[in-house]
């Protein structure tokens, strides 16, 4: 029996809809003044030192060369088996939090496995995510960091595993409650958590950047608990605030022993109108 597909909703929009426009548009992310200025190769010999990264997932025009800086820095880790990408639900539909335990996704590079194996493993260490296709099928957060990954691993024609989580509720106490399943169904795993968010939306730039920065700073910190202070206290608007405390929580477990700012920039960077802007950062979490 073939496997259920989701399809790409956004291909033609957030990112190119073919298979060569989209390759092209990643090389031009990489080789972006935002990026970091190269295309990478996949390094068979890498560290693997990388738990996570936190991306952003806007439009490749505004936000690709941020996120160019994280996937440079992935290829230079190492081969990864699977991934767990989380993102906010902007959508609003389905279950509180959502996981897909079967199939494949669909973009314009080609078709990702849904690791099903790893899926039901968290799913034993958790009481509160839910298998849900319906909370997947129109949302972009987690689809726009797929093609990152395949252009990467198809330069070396490797294949990869993912797993999709979709986050309704992002109160503290559920994000945790994730971060300690990913943790537990991790163990002994090569796989790396992409946590997916914007951060503050549609404020000037000055703004932006000051509010994004303390908030960031609680995350290097890995401070999960000031970083929703600083969330509440200032009123910044990052939509995927659960999925970066889950890898918070997840990190500190793993064994993190590093966390860096790759790139910080802002829509208005990359359009030149800095009076209303969206926020955008690539932070790499390491042992």
């Amino acid at each position: 029996m073939s496997p259920k597909v989701r399809y790409a909703k956004y291909a033609g929009s957030f990112y190119a809809g073919s298979r060569e426009s989209l390759k092209r548009q990643i090389e031009e992310c990489f080789k972006h003044s935002f990026g970091p200025g190269v295309i990478p190769a996949l390094s068979e010999r890498g560290p693997r030192s990388i738990i996570g990264l936190i991306c952003p997932h806007a439009g490749y025009m505004y936000s690709g060369p941020i996120a160019a800086n994280a996937y440079h820095r992935l290829a230079l880790d190492g081969r990864v088996d699977t991934f767990v990408i989380l993102g906010p639900n902007h959508q609003g539909i389905g279950s509180g939090v959502a996981i897909m335990d079967q199939g494949v996704w669909r973009t314009p590079l080609g078709d990702i496995e849904v690791d099903g194996d790893l899926a039901r493993e968290i799913l034993k260490h958790s009481d509160i995510i839910d298998i849900d296709e319906s909370a997947h099928a129109y949302e972009h957060s987690i689809e726009v960091q797929l093609p990152f990954i395949q252009y990467i691993y198809s330069l070396a024609n490797m294949p990869f595993k993912f797993v999709p989580i979709c986050f309704l509720m992002q109160d503290l106490e559920t994000a945790r409650e994730v971060g300690r399943a990913l943790a537990e169904a991790l163990k002994n795993r090569n796989s790396v958590i992409i946590a997916s968010t914007d951060w503050t939306h549609y404020e000037p730039h000055s703004r932006a950047y000051e509010k994004d920065m303390e908030a960031i700073n609680a995350v290097i910190r890995l401070d999960e608990d000031r970083f929703y202070s600083i969330l509440e206290s200032r009123n910044v608007t990052a939509c995927g605030y659960g999925p970066v405390a889950a890898l918070m929580t997840a990190a500190k477990i793993i064994g993190a022993r590093s966390v860096e700012l790759l790139s910080y920039k802002t829509s208005g960077d990359i359009t030149g109108d800095k009076m209303a802007v969206v926020g955008y950062a690539a932070i790499v979490v390491s042992r």
